[in-house]
């Protein structure tokens, strides 16, 4: 009798978008890697965590966490030299979202939700941050499912 696998992974090599990428999906006992280049190196490395929030059971808000590379500071100033204010409506807060967690959140939302609210450490490396690009980057990652 063969024995499964500890870590279940998926590779796929595909041009999107004019751009050769390469994605990589493994699936761990309590979160899911997920590697999308489109430079051969790993980039930055965003932990997606979901939180289920006390109010709405079982619909989980994600928190996004730079752990390695650049992550632009939500409370620096824009181009104006002012800092960018978060804006609060009703019971939700709404603040500015630098690139990296808006690419990581849109890319990856699906991953977690999917493999029952685990975590998902994505790693990007992405020459095509346009919504198309994101769009057709999470059918990659849809190829290529092991949660």
């Amino acid at each position: 009798m063969e024995a499964s696998p500890i870590v279940t992974s998926k590779q796929r090599e595909e041009v999107v978008h004019g751009v050769p990428t390469e994605v990589v999906c493994t699936a761990f006992s309590n979160s899911v890697l997920v590697v999308v280049t489109q430079y051969g190196k790993m980039g930055t490395i965003v932990y997606v965590d979901p939180n289920t929030i006390g109010n709405n059971v079982g619909r989980p808000s994600l928190t996004t966490k730079v752990l390695l590379g650049k992550d632009e500071d939500s409370s620096s100033p824009n181009s104006c030299g002012t800092p960018l204010p978060a804006v609060s409506v009703h019971l939700y807060t709404f603040a500015f979202q630098p690139l990296v967690h808006v690419c990581a959140k849109n890319l990856v939302a699906f991953v977690s939700q999917e493999a029952g609210n685990k975590p998902v450490l994505l790693a990007m490396a992405l020459k095509d941050k346009t919504m198309e690009g994101i769009q057709a980057l999470r059918e990659v990652i849809r190829s290529c499912q092991v949660w």
